[in-house]
């Protein structure tokens, strides 16, 4: 019990993927600030060589950041110095920037165990380094397993869970914009590989009924334990599914919020699981879908424990909804407004309007009593988790220039680290 008391405490001072320890948005850190600015409870700034969606994940004394660079048009993967922001050291993984004027090609987050780091980019770079800096190894997903076929650009991030390093491709089974296999069909797939030696695991073909763009999912799988059934939770492609980490292995299946099979449905919240269900907000405004955990097979509606289809306010096109002290919050991107949601009925406590005309497309974390979350020009909201809906702050930490910011804001060893267009803060007490 003591072993499993530290290894979660561990676990809990750190924020080792894009979603945190508990792979729901939430840590149990404590002591957080409630108010901060440029200058204001601020331990260190860091200067970024260019904008990235990218979360920055930290364990121990490191803080590793994916980014661009704007001089050289280059992907980068850097590691600075938790408790100064000095930078430790600064790789080039690839040539590349953007294929698209939403997104660039390091919006995936990294990825660390506490003994490496790994750094997976649209070009389909994945690339591995130990805390000192020296590369491991590295492959380029793309060349091994076909082009990518999206329109937009690929920003799945990696997962670490049981001692493999997961990668998900759910793309277009046609090529997108010239953009894909033309020698053999685009399968959507999962992918598991070694994490000392990068080589694969398994491979799982992962089928859809979706058509056009609506099989894009820019989705992350998330693990969860169920009634001793544990399995990665995996969102996109019209449907939601249950899969075996040890083989991929599809244990069930749920579809669909898209009956009609409308062709510009492509997916970004990734699913959070809490209280015996799997929420996976359906796109562009619809309703919040979620799905009974510990089914078997191809399930019906039956399998719903609720939907939000009569409550539009719950909802998120962009956004990964988080679970915290028995709630959920989803935010909608579009309508700037935050809900928390009972996991039993599906029902909202509040809609908390946040006052801003600026979308936010971030995913929102929590802790401390505390949720975070950041607009496309910076501004950092903070609200309460609570019964009742209440802005505890609201600063202003992004710089002229800065848009389309979407990164999460990292909590970890009692700090919270904001990272804008061109800056990381480390915000704390």
């Amino acid at each position: 019990m003591a072993l499993v008391a530290l290894t979660t405490s561990v676990l809990a001072q750190n924020w080792a993927n894009w979603r945190g320890p508990n792979y729901d948005g939430s840590t149990t850190a404590k002591n957080l600030p409630a108010e901060f600015s440029k200058t204001n409870n601020v331990k260190w700034v860091a200067d970024l060589p260019g904008p990235s969606a990218a979360t920055p994940v930290i364990w121990g004394d490191h803080v590793f950041v994916s980014s661009t660079d704007l001089k050289t048009k280059t992907l980068r993967a850097l590691a600075l110095d938790r408790k100064s922001g000095k930078e430790l050291w600064n790789h080039e993984v690839a040539q590349g920037f953007s294929q698209d004027n939403r997104s660039n090609l390091a919006s995936p987050s990294p990825v660390t165990d506490g003994e490496r780091v790994y750094f997976f980019y649209g070009t389909g770079d994945l690339v591995a380094f130990d805390f000192a800096g020296k590369q491991i190894w590295a492959r380029n997903i793309q060349k091994d397993y076909g082009q990518f076929a999206f329109q937009w650009t690929f920003s799945t991030s990696p997962l670490l869970f049981e001692g493999r390093l997961i990668l998900q491709v759910l793309q277009r089974d046609t090529p997108a914009n010239g953009r894909g296999r033309k020698d053999s069909p685009n399968d959507s797939y999962l992918l598991a590989l070694d994490p000392k030696t990068g080589k694969e695991l398994w491979k799982h073909i992962r089928p859809s009924e979706a058509r056009a763009e609506s099989r894009e999912a820019f989705t992350t799988p998330m693990p969860f334990t169920h009634l001793g059934r544990t399995e990665l939770l995996v969102a996109g492609g019209d449907c939601i599914s249950g899969h075996d980490p040890k083989t991929g292995e599809e244990f069930w299946r749920w579809g669909t919020w898209n009956p009609t099979r409308i062709t510009h449905w492509r997916l970004v919240p990734s699913p959070v699981a809490a209280a015996g269900v799997v929420i996976a907000p359906a796109p562009k405004g619809e309703a919040v879908f979620a799905v009974k955990l510990g089914g078997t097979g191809t399930l019906d509606d039956s399998a719903l424990a609720w939907t939000t289809s009569a409550e539009r306010e719950v909802s998120s096109d962009v956004s990964s909804p988080v679970f915290y002290d028995g709630r959920f919050y989803v935010l909608n991107s579009d309508k700037k407004i935050l809900s928390r949601v009972d996991p039993a009925t599906g029902k909202a406590d509040w809609l908390g309007d946040l006052g801003t005309r600026i979308k936010l497309e971030a995913s929102p974390t929590v802790a401390d009593g505390k949720i975070y979350m950041m607009n496309f020009k910076g501004e950092v909201f903070v609200v309460a988790a609570a019964k009742e809906f209440k802005i505890l702050h609201v600063a202003a930490m992004g710089d002229e220039g800065d848009n389309d910011l979407r990164s999460g804001i990292a909590i970890a060893q009692g700090n919270l680290f904001i990272r804008t267009g061109s800056k990381l803060y480390c915000v704390g007490r």
